[in-house]
């Protein structure tokens, strides 16, 4: 008998450990999930864009991108880094003019260098929001990675979490205000929206894709608009969470030197306080 009551109280340990583990991995999920979670993170993601330029080459940018919160009283203040990585090959066979600041050759290095800084309550309702300055620094290693702008505008996210779903979209508009007056003007806007359903394991399901509009540009090559998803896990390499995705995008409206469709690929370091 009293080995029956030791085999029941294992296994109830054993089920009850189960159910935190999960229970655990859900809220990381949707942390990592969540662009203004108070969580230091790392993400490293890689975009490579097929059927670019005249001849369909391809591109592809590394982006690397910390994020930082600080808790101030009843603020979490969240800073998103973006720091790109670029190679770009020869989009100007076959153009009979060279869009302003751009000459022939493939180039590889960093691109401009953004900054958004998110205001958002610390204690969280059911919708969970952000707003705060975005700034984008002339940083490019080679005028064809960047504009040779200082740039800023507003940025804002907001998002649900219903159960298993992760919804909301980012939002971002960026306008020159200095820099090289023979480079055109910035403005332009970024739209993110995401859908994530977790799942159990840590699987889950995603799509998010960015779209971009370009102010300066003529109609046909002003917008960018991606549609696709794909699939991604939370999971630890020993103590250290990691969050994995893979997306594919299919451009149904671009530039006419854009590309056609691309991958993303996403490995990010979680810091979960406490962790």
């Amino acid at each position: 008998m009293l080995r029956l009551v030791a085999a029941l109280a294992v296994a109830t340990a054993v089920t009850l450990s189960a159910a935190a583990r999960a229970e655990d991995q859900a809220d990381l999920a949707k942390a990592a999930q969540n662009p203004v979670a108070a969580m230091i993170s790392l993400p490293l993601q890689n975009n490579t864009l097929f059927g670019v330029g005249p001849d369909g080459d391809t591109a592809n940018v590394l982006n690397i991108q910390p994020v930082v919160p600080i808790t101030i009283g009843r603020w979490n203040i969240i800073n998103r880094t973006i720091a790109p990585v670029i190679y770009l090959p020869d989009v100007t066979n076959g153009l009979a003019e060279l869009p302003q600041g751009v000459d022939g050759g493939s180039t590889f290095g960093l691109g401009d260098i953004n900054h958004s800084i998110y205001f958002s309550p610390a204690k969280a309702g059911p919708v969970i929001w952000g707003i705060g300055p975005s700034f984008t620094f002339p940083t490019a290693t080679n005028r064809k990675l960047g504009s040779e702008k200082w740039s800023a505008g507003p940025a804002a996210v907001a998002l649900a979490q219903p159960g298993p779903w992760v919804i909301g979209t980012l939002v971002r508009q960026l306008w020159s205000y200095a820099g090289d007056n023979d480079r055109e003007d910035v403005s332009q806007l970024l739209v993110q929206p995401f859908v994530n359903y977790n799942m159990e394991g840590g699987w889950y399901l995603v799509s998010s894709p960015i779209i971009t509009a370009n102010w300066e540009a003529s109609n046909d090559d002003a917008w960018t608009v991606p549609v696709g998803g794909g699939m991604g896990r939370i999971f630890k390499l020993g103590d250290q969470a990691m969050n994995a995705q893979v997306q594919g995008f299919y451009n149904v409206e671009r530039p006419e030197v854009g590309p056609d469709w691309s991958i993303r690929v996403q490995l990010q370091f979680l810091f979960p306080k406490g962790s």
